[in-house]
């Protein structure tokens, strides 16, 4: 069996006006300047763990900040995405054959959850895994190992689809080749700096790429 991990937000979805407002709104909440949305962008993708304590000079007021990003994000923000162009074509061309397909993100997992069903991703795929409301596998790489140790996939039968350096990064630990995401919001240099396997213009060109890189 083929194994294909993929990230959810910048990948998959444009997440970017969800939790970029749902940032603001916890920034506000805690009587803090309100950044605008074009110098946020750096923060969809890794953990909001710590982009908040990165935005907040600190971890005292973290656990604050991330009880009003998800209480505005889960009401509002979180259908405030749109799913890539071709992206529903490309995952029904990977999941052919021996193949199995699992969300990796580093996104609350019922938050995953909910997004792949309102955008009708859910069925594509054999299962969600993300990060748990206590912090745990919010670092990509202990996600992979989660999903080790549930799925039992071997590495070199494997590939993980991502668009920041986080996603390369885990990949790497595990010695799973890795597709670069150009649409998302890491960018090229990023991407190329982080030792990404190959990169991918367009989700429609996903399925030949792993096809090759797991021939």
């Amino acid at each position: 069996m083929k194994t294909i991990l993929i990230d959810l937000d910048g990948t998959l979805v444009d997440a970017a006006p969800g939790i970029i407002r749902s940032c603001q709104i916890a920034l506000a909440a805690l009587g803090e300047k309100e950044p605008p949305a074009s110098e946020l962008r750096w923060i969809v993708g890794p953990p909001l763990r710590q982009s908040f304590a990165r935005l907040l000079g600190g971890d005292e007021r973290v656990q604050d900040a991330l009880a009003h990003y998800r209480s505005f994000y889960s009401g509002q923000g979180i259908f405030e995405a749109t799913p890539y162009e071709g992206v529903h074509d490309a995952i029904r061309a990977l999941k052919a054959g021996d193949t199995r397909l699992f969300i990796c993100t580093s996104k609350l997992r019922p938050f995953a959850q909910r997004v792949a069903g309102h955008f009708g991703l859910l069925p594509l795929f054999d299962g969600i895994y993300g990060a748990e409301p206590d912090g745990r596998f919010e670092n990509k790489g202990d996600l992979i190992a989660h999903i080790r140790e549930c799925e039992d996939f071997s590495p070199d039968r494997a590939c993980m689809i991502g668009d920041r350096l986080h996603d390369i990064d885990a990949a790497r630990r595990h010695g799973v080749k890795s597709v670069g995401a150009l649409w998302g919001y890491g960018g090229r240099d990023e991407l190329v700096a982080a030792g990404a396997t190959v990169l991918c213009e367009q989700p429609a060109a996903l399925p030949d790429i792993v096809a090759g890189l797991l021939a």
